[in-house]
């Protein structure tokens, strides 16, 4: 009997062990980098492209202007409506001034003024508006990564322009068996590697997918990682090690 409980007890000591020694070996997936952001620029109006400022594989600023439509018509009535808002400022705080100092402005004379004002800086408002509206400005630092549409074309509202991205931080997208996927933890540290680079690089976890996939049994895992210098191009197939 002693006998007997001396095997099994070493039969489970060898089984723990060697669940130890599964647990400790590292995770490795196959998954694809991805820009950190990666969105395609429309506008919300139509008209004729004038010109492109900005050339593929440009790096802009947030707020640079990628590309503009023709947009006189737009300039003469922003500058119209400014006009005429500037002239009911001046005409309100001069009835607002006489108001004040000589009483010889009645109340309803004062509210009027104000009221023309109001109007026409909001007239203002919405010129400048339809103005802002003929340009296709950067959301973000980023690199112009295609132009679809040149200087001559025609283009409709919501029609694909540019696409912009940013690639100073990468993803990495990868799926794992969803009884591994709870080994993982978030912001846990990573290291990847893709090909063409030399040397590996590291991260960490920033998404484990809260639901398995039914018919593949993986989840989604994604890791965040720097590329300040650009050494990766997002769009490799790479591979995360998690130890």
């Amino acid at each position: 009997m002693f006998r007997h409980l001396k095997v099994f007890l070493f039969v489970a000591l060898l089984c723990g062990v060697a669940a130890c020694a599964r647990a400790a070996e590292p995770l490795i997936i196959d998954g694809i980098t991805e820009p950190f952001r990666d969105v395609t620029l429309t506008v919300s109006v139509p008209g004729i492209i004038r010109s492109e400022p900005i050339v593929e594989g440009a790096s802009v600023k947030k707020g640079e202007v990628l590309v503009e439509l023709d947009k006189k018509l737009e300039e003469f009535e922003a500058a119209r409506r400014k006009a005429v808002m500037e002239q009911t400022k001046a005409e309100y705080d001069a009835t607002r001034q006489l108001r004040e100092t000589t009483k010889s402005v009645s109340n309803e004379q004062l509210e009027k003024a104000e009221s023309d004002y109001n109007v026409a800086a909001a007239e203002y408002g919405a010129a400048a508006e339809e103005l802002a509206r003929r340009e296709l400005v950067a959301p973000f630092d980023g690199t112009v990564a295609e132009i679809a549409l040149r200087t001559g074309a025609a283009c409709a509202p919501y029609e694909p322009i540019a696409r912009l991205v940013d690639t100073s931080r990468f993803y990495f997208t990868g799926h794992l068996d969803g009884k591994s996927a709870v080994r993982l933890t978030l912001d846990e540290p990573v290291s990847l590697d893709v090909g063409g680079v030399a040397k590996p690089v590291t991260g960490k976890i920033c998404f484990i997918s809260p639901v398995v996939d039914p018919a593949s049994g993986l989840a989604t895992v994604k890791a965040i990682f720097d590329n300040a210098d650009g050494a990766i191009r997002p769009g490799l197939a790479a591979k995360l090690t998690v130890q």
